[in-house]
């Protein structure tokens, strides 16, 4: 069965940065296309950043030049590097696993950006 166990999140202050890491359980980690996703309070759920199994990656427009996506196929882990953080940037994150028509998702680690 695939799990995926986000963790990295908590309280910064505006400005700062924090990682996020999400561990995979799954066979076969490198064929998958890896995603972070948030979702706000009241909004919709978004995409963050995207990372291929070819190694491309693709962001939001709203965290362009702020965070960046990476994995460790050996270690099948995908990490988020959120920097300059605002306010807008709380949510909660979700990692997610897709390939083909399978998709899977973590249970999400909250994020909050306040003085």
């Amino acid at each position: 069965q695939v799990q995926l166990v986000e963790s990295g999140g908590g309280l910064v202050q505006p400005g700062g940065s924090l990682r996020l890491s999400c561990a995979a359980s799954i066979s076969i980690f490198s064929i998958y296309d890896m995603n972070w996703y948030r979702q706000a309070p009241g909004k919709q759920r978004e995409l963050v950043a995207a990372m291929s199994r070819g190694g491309s990656t693709n962001y939001g427009d709203s965290v362009k030049g702020r965070f960046t996506i990476s994995r460790d196929n050996a270690k099948n882990m995908v990490f988020l590097q959120m920097n300059s953080l605002k306010p807008d940037d709380t949510a909660i994150y979700y990692c997610n696993a897709a390939f083909g028509r399978t998709s899977h998702w973590g249970q999400g680690t909250q994020v909050t950006v306040s003085s």
